[in-house]
């Protein structure tokens, strides 16, 4: 990366897609049928279908029906994500939660939450739909601002390493302000237990009032990432290049810098930061549909985020069993040999051009 934009073979994009669909409805289905209490498909499918089945269809339409929908839009928020920066900083191992982005989001929910302050265990639980507006605006806000520091940066400096570095010391200065706040005596007790429960992630607190902020809110970020489909195309080779193919560059970020904010500030509002699905989703979707043209790699990049957010939940919650795992670890484990995998594929790269 960068590479060129060339158009993939139809056969093997129809069928990278059609797997990738087989494989989200198939997770979607087990998220739905396992847990704590498992429930037969087939009584799911009476329960999908309008059939009243007690105390199983409770389960499945306040539990497992949000935890669900929200692993499906935290997953594509957060492929798309990471799909923006890797172009945007034409670097491989961008995503919002390396760059630092994500904490800049967790500073802004801090905020708003010592704040306007909560009720119950969920960090936004109990929550206005105005105040949880108020959440995920103040999310984006400081997302974005982290995103125009590091793309700031990258532009005064040529390694990505360094970039790379910058963005983790950026997460880390962010992080540190968040842990003065919550930690210095501005919030209450209860405050600091649920924020300390949101940082490790999870797809389960979620409720159809607050799916009501994050769908919309998913949407428009994938909206605007979907308008700068060519655009992003034309950026892989550069501003310079950009420009000759008649883009407006500066607009063009502009908008790339606002998707990506709105993406991931919503999913870290309501789901805590996530690690790795931002910077794993991309690359396994340039792997099986061998591409970089962002017009089948950036739906592909949707289904494979939300596939491995099923994935990730469905382990998390650790079916036939009353424990859950931070659903953190459990993205750690998928998106660090993802990781390796593209530094070592790097480290290939830089030889073959040496030699």
């Amino acid at each position: 990366m960068p590479e060129a934009a060339g158009p993939p073979g139809r056969p093997r994009v129809t069928l990278g897609l059609v797997t990738l669909v087989g494989i989200v409805v198939g997770l979607a289905a087990a998220t739905l049928a396992l847990g704590s209490v498992a429930i037969p498909l087939p009584d799911v499918v009476a329960i999908l279908g309008g059939a009243d089945l007690g105390s199983a269809t409770t389960i499945v339409e306040q539990v497992r029906g949000p935890r669900l929908l929200t692993a499906l839009l935290a997953g594509a928020a957060l492929g798309v994500g990471g799909l923006i920066m890797q172009t945007l900083f034409r670097n491989p191992l961008a995503d919002p939660f390396i760059l630092g982005i994500s904490a800049g989001a967790s500073l802004g929910v801090a905020l708003v939450v010592l704040l306007v302050g909560t009720s119950g265990t969920a960090l936004v639980a109990g929550l206005s739909v105005s105040a949880n507006l108020g959440v995920v605006g103040a999310a984006a806000v400081g997302a974005a601002a982290v995103t125009l520091l590091v793309l700031a940066a990258s532009r005064r400096v040529a390694s990505p390493a360094t970039v790379l570095i910058i963005g983790l010391m950026v997460g880390y200065a962010t992080t540190a302000i968040v842990s003065v706040l919550v930690h210095g005596g501005f919030g209450r007790f209860e405050r600091v237990q649920a924020y300390i429960a949101w940082g490790f992630g999870s797809f389960a607190g979620t409720t159809w009032s607050e799916l009501a902020v994050l769908a919309p809110a998913v949407v428009v970020g994938l909206g605007l990432a979907a308008f700068a489909v060519k655009p992003l195309n034309a950026l892989l080779l550069g501003d310079a290049y950009a420009a000759t193919m008649g883009v407006r560059v500066v607009r063009a970020r502009r908008q790339l810098v606002i998707a990506a904010s709105v993406l991931a500030g919503a999913v870290t509002a309501y789901c805590g930061p996530i690690a790795f699905i931002g910077i794993a989703a991309p690359h396994l979707a340039r792997g099986l549909l061998r591409t970089s043209d962002h017009r089948v790699l950036a739906p592909a990049t949707v289904l494979v985020g939300a596939a491995i957010a099923l994935a990730a939940g469905l382990v998390a919650q650790l079916p036939g069993r009353e424990a859950t795992l931070p659903l953190n670890a459990v993205t750690s484990l998928v998106g660090a040999p993802v990781v390796v995998a593209v530094l070592l594929r790097l480290r290939r790269s830089s030889r073959a051009v040496a030699a």
